[in-house]
C-alpha cells in the first residue's frame, strides 16, 4: 500500500510540474490553478503529509526550472495542509476543497505578503492583491480537482 502511495505522489508531482506552464500572471506572482487541483487530489487520496510534500517538491522543481516563484511555497503548502486535514477529519472532498481555498487564498496570501515578500524577496507586497490572485487560482484549481476526483472514482482508480 505504501508503494502505491509513493507512486501516486510521484505522478502528482510530475503532473504539477508538467502543467505549470499554465499560470495566471498577477504582478510578481504566478498563480497556478494546476497546483491547487493537485493539492485537492493529493489531500483526498493520500492525506495531509503527502499533500504538503507534493506541494513542496513541486515548488522546488518549478523554481529550479524558472516556472515558479518563492510564493509557491506558502501558497501551495498551506492550502495542501488544510485540505488534507479537512478531509482527514470530515471525509468530505468539498470540505477538503474549502480547506485548500482558505489555506491558499487567505493564509498562503498572508504568509506571502508578510513573510516571503519582505524577508526573502526584499519587496513589500499588497495583501489584497495577493488574496485576490491566490483566491482566483485556488478556486479554479479546487473546482477542477473535485471534478477530477469524481472522474477518478467513476473510473475505479480511487475509492473514498
Amino acid at each position: 500500500m505504501k508503494t502505491k502511495n509513493v507512486a501516486r505522489a510521484v505522478i502528482l508531482v510530475a503532473l504539477a510540474v508538467a502543467l505549470s506552464p499554465f499560470f495566471i500572471p498577477v504582478g510578481i506572482s504566478k498563480c497556478f490553478p494546476a497546483q491547487h487541483m493537485i493539492n485537492v487530489i493529493a489531500a483526498v487520496m493520500l492525506g495531509p503529509v503527502y499533500a504538503v510534500g507534493i506541494a513542496f517538491i513541486a515548488a522546488i522543481i518549478r523554481n529550479i526550472l524558472g516556472l515558479g516563484t518563492l510564493l509557491a511555497f506558502p501558497g501551495g503548502m498551506i492550502g495542501a495542509l488544510l485540505a488534507g486535514l479537512a478531509y482527514r477529519v470530515y471525509k468530505n472532498m468539498y470540505l477538503a476543497g474549502a480547506g485548500e481555498i482558505i489555506g491558499t487564498g487567505l493564509l498562503g496570501a498572508l504568509a506571502s505578503a508578510w513573510i516571503v515578500g519582505p524577508l526573502l524577496l526584499g519587496k513589500s507586497m499588497a495583501v489584497a492583491t495577493l488574496i485576490i490572485a491566490f483566491s482566483v487560482s485556488t478556486i479554479g484549481g479546487t473546482i477542477i480537482g473535485i471534478v477530477a476526483l469524481h472522474l477518478l472514482r467513476k473510473g475505479g482508480i480511487w475509492q473514498p
